[in-house]
């Protein structure tokens, strides 16, 4: 079971390594071991993980702070302490923060 998580939580970074890459053509977007840091020119920065151990993926906004998001069971990431999804709060972060649009599917 800890490969199905391992799996989708590195699917979920593929894609937003994808859509942060649309959004910000300059910022310094990397995906490696596990860990996608995105660093805007102004050097604000993002940086979102998969945590195995605690089978989350952990978001840390310049705007929003840090957030833990578990799967829910039916293909979205639900924070655990508010509720909120990962992508709709990464889409409200990036709009507010950067007057940018990320894209997810």
């Amino acid at each position: 079971m800890a490969g199905t998580f391992e799996t989708e939580a590195d699917r979920v970074l593929e894609m937003l390594t994808a859509a942060f890459e649309e959004a910000f053509p300059d910022a310094d977007v990397e995906l490696s071991g596990g860990v996608l840091t995105i660093e805007l020119e102004d050097r604000r920065t993002w940086v979102i993980n998969r945590h195995g151990p605690m089978r989350q993926i952990w978001v840390s906004s310049p705007r929003a702070g840090a957030w833990h998001f578990a799967p829910d069971g039916k293909g979205s990431w639900i924070d655990t302490r508010q509720g909120h999804d990962l992508f709709k709060l990464l889409v409200e972060d990036v709009r507010e923060l950067a007057g940018a649009e990320l894209k997810l599917a």
